[in-house]
């Protein structure tokens, strides 16, 4: 299944265009001709929620879509954003769609930002590069090492910027802490802990059942070679499920490790011991 899913990949990245996207590539301008950045939000649940709010309080930037399957999800960020554009007395022009390459077809466009489920992340990306858009994209970029290398390959191939975050490392407080920390402030650090303990409620497959009719089952599972749907799916515990996640380890666990390993020299970031509890 994984080799399957790599070859496609990158069939996409050989093919030099992302199917079905029309027209010529888009110049890889970070700042469009009319001087503002037009971009695109995919994925609107949880953390597209924050891109979405986060963007709309940059100046320069307009939101020319915000994408998702699920049109009820897409109904409510487009009212949520429509009353805040209209609130600061300006005109509200963004495209709510359900397929990213209809917004990536628009030349006009300059960047993706994308915060779907995981299984998504690589092949967008992809797409992204090969139509001349910029990408941000969250945490993973790939679900697993080889498809990071297509993810450089795209990048280095069609010379667009592709960032790749996890928003703690946007947290100035952090930031802050880390640094005063590598600065000798609080003396020598020893051992450094990434320590969560979040709730979570059962992990395995509801039974199957038809998907609800405001989502489309097609578009949400994408690349992700899996044909039933589960209600557990969507719209959270899809990261529990390896063809569509990764787990905890990298859905939260990434965060702490990051910020652990960020507050030690260069030198030390190495673990010297992993292990787990809980058996999931």
């Amino acid at each position: 299944m994984i080799n399957k899913r790599r070859h496609f990949l990158k069939s996409s990245l050989a093919a030099g265009v992302a199917p079905f996207i029309s027209g010529g590539i888009a110049g890889a301008q970070i700042i469009g001709a009319n001087n503002r950045l037009r971009l695109a939000v995919a994925g609107l649940n949880g953390r597209g929620k924050s891109h979405i709010d986060g963007f709309l309080g940059q100046k320069g930037v307009e939101i020319a879509y915000l994408i998702d399957p699920d049109k009820n999800v897409l109904a409510q960020r487009m009212a949520d954003l429509r009353k805040k554009v209209e609130g600061k007395g300006l005109p509200f022009t963004t495209k709510g769609v359900s397929d990213v390459r209809e917004a990536l077809a628009d030349k006009n466009l300059d960047a993706l930002s994308i915060a779907t489920p995981n299984h998504w992340h690589s092949l967008m990306t992809i797409w992204a590069a090969q139509a001349g858009k910029h990408v941000y994209v969250e945490k993973p970029m790939s679900h697993d090492v080889a498809e990071g290398r297509i993810c450089v390959e795209a990048q280095q191939k069609y010379g667009v910027v592709i960032q790749h975050g996890t928003q703690r490392r946007s947290d100035a407080g952090i930031a802050g802490l880390s640094e005063a920390i590598r600065a000798g402030k609080f003396g020598r650090l020893k051992i450094s802990y990434g320590y969560c303990c979040k709730p979570r409620g059962g992990i395995g497959f509801d039974k199957v059942a038809a998907p609800p009719k405001n989502l489309d089952w097609n578009l949400w599972r994408g690349p992700a070679e899996i044909d039933d749907y589960h209600a557990n799916y969507a719209h959270y515990d899809w990261h529990w499920f390896w063809k569509t996640g990764n787990g905890d380890m990298n859905n939260q666990g990434t965060h702490q490790l990051d910020v652990a390993a960020w507050a030690l020299d260069e030198d030390q970031t190495n673990p010297t011991r992993v292990m787990s509890l809980g058996g999931r």
